[in-house]
């Protein structure tokens, strides 16, 4: 049986062929359609044959349909598409939450990569790699040259495989040269601390490890605060780009006792399906506010609008993404796989967010440093070419700016959830009354 995947992520991915075979009654205009189908595949066919003959420089046979292929798809919307098998690959990496590799998270500066930590108990951390450090050579390459993804792709690979890192450091008089033996490296995909007496947990995406790692996470704050002291929780999904439906009903299921979760629709009317939740509450009924902004994104906005749509938590932030569409992943193979949006999801009350997104029970803006105003990093799903247009989506459109400061201290949105939830600040939106719920009746 071939398996499918559904996905919930805010960027798309690039696309190909797959065959769908439709009967219908003889002289029908299915058939009739299906004639006139044919006919323009065998323009698609003249055309193609004609570029391989004709064009100034030979071209690539395979980048030709790929491209082909990626067309029809991202005319559709901007999340269907087609993966060859290497980024089928990247995809199956990014939601499995693990690889093999080294354990470092770089970023690009002057042309080379730049160590931005490396994760504890990794390789790269036991080798003596360490954070500011820039990476010129990987195993004798220069990087110069190279893009970050080509660079990560050369430092992934298989466990128990040695690489060999040529690194500049500050104050290091020559380059130094390291060998990192790869092994498994799992992504956290939950972040999470104490803020004195309140729990902070960061989803940064929903991978197959999300919601053991929100347990974990759960489990650990529990630990380190008393009952009696713990003031909440704060659910920060900034930032987030999404990824599996599954995990985020999960997530929300950690924090609701009842109710729908969230629905999904298709093409055909009776093409429903419903997750709800199950008994028993991971906070024990503690206070929650969700903090969303313009790069909270489908699966992080499924989570937002059940826990809102329930009156589980008190949504702070600004205007979310507003992506609404559920993508269903086909394997083809060796030759990558299909990603179609197949559907739309509803939150708990019956509302698409489709082009419009989250809004948050209380809006809080974070300013933008000096050296980012000016620039427009509002994000949205109705700004984007040849999106599904929303039932709801009127004209204000989705998204905001999707910004988070790198310090706590300057985070204005993190500040006012923690102040709600110790009471130096009052809204009638918190705490919310699970009594109110909107549910779609």
């Amino acid at each position: 049986m071939m398996r499918k995947l559904s996905l919930l992520f805010a960027g798309a991915l690039m696309g190909a062929s797959a065959m769908s075979l439709v009967y219908g009654a003889p002289g029908s205009t299915a058939n009739a359609a299906g004639s006139e189908t044919y006919k323009q595949l065998a323009i698609f066919g003249d055309i193609f044959e004609r570029v391989r003959a004709q064009y100034v420089t030979p071209p690539d046979d395979k980048s030709l349909v790929e491209n082909a292929i990626n067309g029809m798809l991202t005319s559709l919307d901007p999340h269907s598409s087609y993966m060859n098998a290497e980024e089928a690959q990247d995809m199956r990496v990014q939601t499995k939450g693990e690889f093999g590799g080294l354990g470092i998270e770089v970023t690009m500066e002057n042309d080379l990569v730049k160590v931005i930590t490396p994760i504890d108990d990794t390789p790269a951390a036991k080798a003596g790699v360490l954070a500011g450090d820039y990476i010129a050579k990987i195993d004798g390459e220069e990087v110069r040259g190279l893009s970050l993804n080509d660079a990560v792709e050369k430092m992934r690979g298989l466990v128990n495989t040695p690489i060999k890192l040529t690194i500049l450091r500050q104050g290091a008089d020559k380059p130094i040269e390291l060998t990192v033996v790869r092994d498994i490296i799992k992504v956290k995909a939950v972040k999470f601390r104490v803020e004195n007496d309140i729990g902070y947990m960061k989803i940064t995406s929903f991978t197959e490890k999300t919601h053991d790692d929100l347990e974990n996470a759960i489990d650990t704050i529990k630990k380190q605060v008393p009952n009696e002291k713990l003031k909440g929780y704060v659910l920060d999904l900034r930032l987030n780009p999404g990824g599996l439906l599954d995990q985020a009903v999960s997530v929300s299921d950690a924090f609701l006792t009842r109710g729908e979760i969230v629905s999904t629709r298709g093409r055909d009317p009776k093409d429903v399906t419903r997750f709800d939740a199950r008994p028993g509450d991971d906070i024990d009924g503690k206070p929650l506010v969700v903090l969303v902004n313009g790069g909270s994104a489908s699966a992080s906005e499924i989570v937002a609008g059940a826990l809102q749509d329930l009156r589980r938590a008190t949504v702070v932030g600004t205007q979310s993404f507003g992506k609404g569409s559920v993508q269903t992943i086909v394997p083809l193979g060796e030759n990558g796989a299909l990603r179609l949006t197949t559907a739309l999801y509803y939150t708990p009350s019956g509302k698409s967010i489709q082009g419009k997104g989250i809004t948050p029970d209380i809006k809080v803006d974070q300013p933008l440093p000096p050296d980012l105003q000016g620039r427009d990093l509002t994000r949205g799903e109705s700004d984007l070419k040849g999106h599904i247009k929303g039932s709801d989506e009127g004209d204000t459109g989705s998204g905001s700016a999707a910004y988070v400061p790198p310090e706590p201290k300057d985070d204005l949105q993190l500040i006012f959830a923690e102040q709600l939830l110790r009471g130096e600040k009052t809204d009638p939106a918190f705490p919310p009354n699970p009594e109110k719920a909107v549910l779609n009746q």
